[in-house]
C-alpha cells in the first residue's frame, strides 16, 4: 500500500504496538507524527533524525495539549489512536473509583480528545482516515475487567457514531479489537502462556495501514477483531 505524500499521526508511538505500526507506514512511505507522553520515550524508540519523522511529546488526557501537538503536525492524512492501557483483577463492585477513572482516561478521553482535535481538518480538506484501538473485551464484558471493558466499549461506540457523522464527508472511522498483543510487559504478565498464539504487533499494524489505506475506502464504522489463534 502506497502512502507517499501522506501524514499519519499516531499516538502511543513509543509503545510495541505504536513502532510497529510507525514501521508499517513507514515503510510504505508516509511521513509520520508521533505522539507520547514523553519526549525521551519517543528519542529512545527512534533515535537519530529522519526527515520523515516528528517527536510530538503530549499529554492526551488533556484537551490542550492534544490540540498542540496536532497543530504542530500540521495536515493530517490519517490518525492512528494507540495510545490506551490494561488493567484487571478486582470485581467491578471492588473496583476503586481512581482504577474506573484511570482506564476511562487513557482509552476513552486521549481518543476523544485527538479526535475533537484532528477532525475538523479532515473535514476541510475532505478527506481522512481513522482507526482506533478497541478489544474484544468491548464487545462483550468479562469477569475482573468491568473498568477496561467500559472504556474499551465507549472507543467501539464512538468509532461507530463518529462514521455515521463523517462517511459523507470523507472520512473513514474504523476500530480493530485485537485479543492479546504479543508483547514484551504482556508475556511477563503471564509467563505460562503461550505467546505464539497472540496477535504480533507487525500483523495488527498490517491490518491498520490497510484501514487507512485508500484501498479500505469502502469501510466505515467497522469494529474488526484481530485475534490470531488466541
Amino acid at each position: 500500500m502506497d502512502m507517499q505524500g501522506k501524514t499519519v499521526m499516531i499516538t502511543g508511538a513509543a509503545g510495541s504496538l505504536g513502532r510497529a505500526v510507525a514501521e508499517a507506514f513507514h515503510s510504505a512511505g508516509a511521513t509520520l507524527a508521533l505522539v507520547d507522553l514523553q519526549l525521551e520515550g519517543l528519542q529512545r524508540a527512534y533515535p537519530g533524525s529522519d526527515p520523515r519523522r516528528r517527536l510530538l511529546p503530549a499529554n492526551l488526557t488533556d484537551s490542550a495539549s492534544a490540540a498542540q501537538a496536532v497543530r504542530q503536525a500540521g495536515r493530517i492524512d490519517a490518525l492512528c489512536n494507540i495510545a490506551g492501557g490494561f488493567a484487571m483483577g478486582t470485581p467491578v463492585h471492588a473496583t476503586p473509583a481512581a482504577d474506573w477513572q484511570k482506564m476511562w482516561e487513557i482509552n476513552a478521553v486521549t481518543m476523544l480528545n485527538m479526535v475533537q482535535a484532528v477532525v475538523p481538518g479532515m473535514i476541510a480538506q475532505g478527506r481522512g482516515s481513522i482507526v482506533n484501538v478497541g478489544a474484544g473485551a468491548g464487545q462483550k464484558g468479562a469477569a475482573l475487567m468491568g473498568a477496561y471493558s467500559v472504556s474499551k466499549s465507549a472507543v467501539i461506540r464512538m468509532t461507530e457514531a463518529m462514521s455515521a457523522e463523517l462517511r459523507e464527508q470523507g472520512v473513514n472511522v474504523n476500530c480493530v479489537l485485537p485479543s492479546i498483543i504479543d508483547t514484551p510487559p504482556n508475556r511477563a504478565a503471564m509467563p505460562d502462556a503461550d505467546p505464539s498464539k497472540w496477535v504480533a504487533p507487525k500483523d495488527l499494524a498490517s491490518v491498520i495501514l490497510f484501514l487507512c489505506s485508500e484501498e479500505a475506502r469502502a469501510l466505515h464504522g467497522v469494529a474488526l477483531p484481530v485475534v490470531g489463534l488466541s
